[in-house]
């Protein structure tokens, strides 16, 4: 009897500690090194875990903030994805229509891709990351002589999905062409103040970075910054706290309207008949959003649970140290236990 009843408590006490909270997970993973960072979950509109770990810049010991900027990285296509979209709305231009009608200075081959195939990395433009990430500084122009060197596009546009950073900064030209004005300065006006974001930005030839945004590191903790100049493919400082508050806007039409708030999850359909797994600016699958980012130092992930109000952003700047994908399914897993 007594042996039963040790049995059962050992069970029940194994049972209890592997419940952990969405919390739990996230001290587990900066208690191992493995994040430095800030994370925000809310499940059901309602916050369970908002805290910030680690240090802003290693150096000289600063401590991380719930308010300090992090470089997103690829979560910036998502907010490329929706500039497009409120010039749409604007009357400016169609999703069918050929990007080289606003840029015709794509090069020969390029001519006939329309700003759908753009957007959903259907293009067959090749991807300028592995070539020129090497040369700091480059800028949207050095992607398109990029482009112009090439020999032609990687497949038939429409046929087949292959992430393209190259496309997105061609949607940033476009942006820039039919607003007249600079990236940052669209998302700033279009975007980061209508939604009160105010510790995000776009970090490009002219800005001037705040002091008290994240330095990236990498494993080892040694300086690992991003100085890219590129715009719309991944530009963008941001917060969790700024990114939830983009998140609610899509989910209240607060920027987009109704069609467009549908079209922006919709999965294009290949020239084979299948569909493929990326729509406008966002992973889509079985009624979640999710987009990841990664550049230099620093690491990130926005999930996003279409049907309920729930949705995990974790930003970190110590590079690999941060397994994204796995730290993303433990949370998931931590949220739907603990229902």
């Amino acid at each position: 009897m007594i042996r039963i009843l040790f049995i059962s408590s050992l069970f029940l006490l194994t049972l209890f500690s592997c419940k952990k909270s969405e919390t739990d997970v996230v001290i587990d993973y900066y208690k191992k090194g493995k994040l430095n960072g800030t994370v925000l979950i809310i499940k059901d509109g309602k916050v369970v875990c908002d805290t910030a770990l680690g240090y802003k810049n290693f150096e000289e010991k600063i401590p991380l903030t719930k308010e300090t900027p992090f470089c997103i990285a690829s979560i910036s296509k998502p907010f490329t994805a929706v500039g497009m979209m409120l010039l749409q709305q604007d009357h400016l231009l169609s999703y069918a229509d050929k990007a080289s009608k606003y840029i015709p200075d794509l090069p020969a081959y390029a001519q006939n891709i329309t700003i759908q195939q753009l957007l959903t990395h259907t293009s067959g433009l090749a991807d300028y990351e592995n070539v020129l990430i090497l040369n700091r500084k480059i800028t949207n122009d050095d992607v398109l002589g990029f482009l112009k060197k090439q020999p032609g596009l990687k497949f038939s546009s429409g046929s087949k999905f292959e992430y393209s950073n190259s496309g997105y900064t061609i949607l940033a030209l476009i942006i820039e062409t039919l607003s007249g004005q600079s990236y940052s300065q669209f998302m700033q006006n279009r975007v980061f103040i209508p939604l009160k974001m105010q510790h995000s930005f776009v970090y490009d030839s002219k800005t001037i970075p705040p002091a008290d945004r994240a330095k990236g590191y990498d494993m080892n903790k040694k300086p690992d910054d991003y100085d890219l100049l590129t715009t719309g493919d991944g530009s963008i400082y941001s917060t969790p706290g700024d990114l939830y508050k983009f998140d609610q806007a899509l989910r209240k039409h607060q920027l987009l309207n109704e069609e467009n708030s549908r079209i922006m999850y919709e999965l294009p359909t290949l020239k084979n008949g299948k569909c493929s797994e990326y729509a406008f600016g966002w992973y889509v699958s079985e009624g979640t959003a999710m987009h990841t980012g990664g550049v230099d130092g620093f690491r990130g992930v926005i999930w996003r649970d279409l049907s309920h109000n729930s949705c995990i952003i974790a930003l970190t700047s110590q590079g690999d140290a941060f397994p994204v994908y796995k730290f993303l399914d433990a949370e998931k897993k931590a949220l739907q236990r603990n229902q």
